[in-house]
């Protein structure tokens, strides 16, 4: 491990002030679940279960959405992009305070369709403005900046929804979000390097490079959400167990401490390894877990080793998916990413659930641990199959 990396990164042209502006714009997002699930609750007078089916309408716009946003990216460009989803973002948050359930229900996929893509923004940007052999670190530092928004993020929404109402939180995280794609637009950030603008624009077709090594790498970035997603509902079940509810939020913030540190070390390593290995680590190492539901310290020191690979899992699957798809389709490519990331929090929340719900907190841990391994395992299938064909 060289940390040397970090500062030879931090020093190429147009990173700070690129991650900076990126952390900024993401914190309102990563706050836009919460403040919604306590305004179904809190305002409207709904049950958890209602607010859940706001969430899912939304997740499967933003899944169905992410590859399009990519696509308009590549096509029109940044600025054209965001216009549109500033637009609607600004619309739904503005409004949703006096909109009735159904109507809520229905936009909140509709918004989903034209999210603001941060996310799959900020890995463009740093990928543009990164070389190859200090892409990795870049990426890296995004994933460990993705972690800070998720501290932040939710927290904010709960404390603004408590100390004024959920319409303030509603309106204060649209005004967030509008202003993060007002300063999106003004800074115009590279979405491709010099020497990929003069390049030939043209899009080759989908099936030249959506192969099987990259349908894999979007498996394995599917898996990775899919376990950590099921590993948060485990541990709130295991902590309800005890009558330790109290310590999720710390217990949380030692998941994404232990992420922070597992991304620095990855980011600076000359040789990694493959994305398929980490996440059959990731999956293998949040299997114990389980056996410490009983005791909170020890709850606490399991989950360290499973997620010290959250974000190295991450930061690679983004570093390969560059590597394998050309410049002129990086959006969409990034964009299916970000769907398969979504997807894979709609997967494993809701199966780690239903595992608890018929037995225990402890079994949430060992299938969503033993399930994301398999899926490594089927991501390595999908990239094996493509070496295979190409040598004969």
């Amino acid at each position: 491990m060289n940390p040397a990396n970090y500062l030879s990164v931090l020093r190429l042209p147009g990173i700070r002030q690129a991650m900076l502006l990126m952390l900024l714009a993401r914190i309102p997002t990563t706050a836009s679940g919460m403040t919604l699930t306590l305004h179904v609750v809190l305002a409207l007078d709904k049950g958890y279960g209602a607010a859940g089916l706001v969430g899912t309408a939304s997740t499967i716009g933003i899944a169905l959405g992410a590859p399009l946003m990519g696509r308009l990216t590549d096509r029109r460009g940044l600025r054209t992009m965001l216009v549109l989803s500033t637009i609607t973002e600004g619309l739904f948050w503005f409004t949703a305070p006096a909109l009735p359930y159904s109507i809520l229900l229905a936009t909140a996929f509709l918004t989903g369709l034209t999210i603001l893509p941060v996310m799959s923004i900020g890995r463009q940007v740093l990928t543009a403005l990164a070389p190859l052999d200090k892409r990795r670190t870049a990426l890296a530092m995004d994933s460990m900046a993705v972690e800070v928004s998720y501290m932040a993020g939710p927290a904010l929404g709960v404390l603004l929804t408590t100390s004024a109402s959920s319409k303030v939180a509603l309106w204060t995280v649209g005004a967030a979000m509008v202003a993060a794609g007002i300063a999106l637009w003004i800074a115009n950030p590279p979405v491709k390097n010099e020497d990929e603008q003069q390049q030939n624009g043209e899009r080759p077709p989908r099936r030249e490079w959506l192969t099987g090594p990259v349908i894999g790498v979007l498996v394995t970035s599917c898996g990775a959400i899919f376990v950590l997603a099921g590993m948060e509902v485990s541990l709130v079940a295991a902590l309800q167990e005890q009558n330790q509810i109290q310590w999720t939020g710390p217990l949380v913030i030692v998941m994404c401490l232990s992420s922070l540190v597992g991304g620095f070390v990855y980011g600076g390593l000359t040789k990694a390894p493959a994305p398929r290995t980490l996440m059959t680590a990731l999956g293998l190492l949040s299997i114990p877990v389980g056996l410490a539901t009983g005791n909170l310290w020890a709850l606490a020191l399991l989950l360290i080793p499973a997620n010290f690979l959250a974000a190295p899992v991450i930061a690679s699957t983004g570093e390969v998916i560059t590597r394998l798809t050309p410049p002129s389709v990086r959006g969409e490519a990034m964009g299916l990413q970000g769907s398969a990331f979504t997807l894979g929090a709609a997967a494993g929340a809701p199966l780690a659930g239903f595992v608890i719900d018929h037995t225990q907190a402890a079994w949430g841990f060992a299938v969503t641990g033993a399930a994301g391994a398999t899926i490594a395992t089927i991501g390595a299938l999908l990239d094996q199959r493509k070496k295979t064909t190409t040598s004969v």
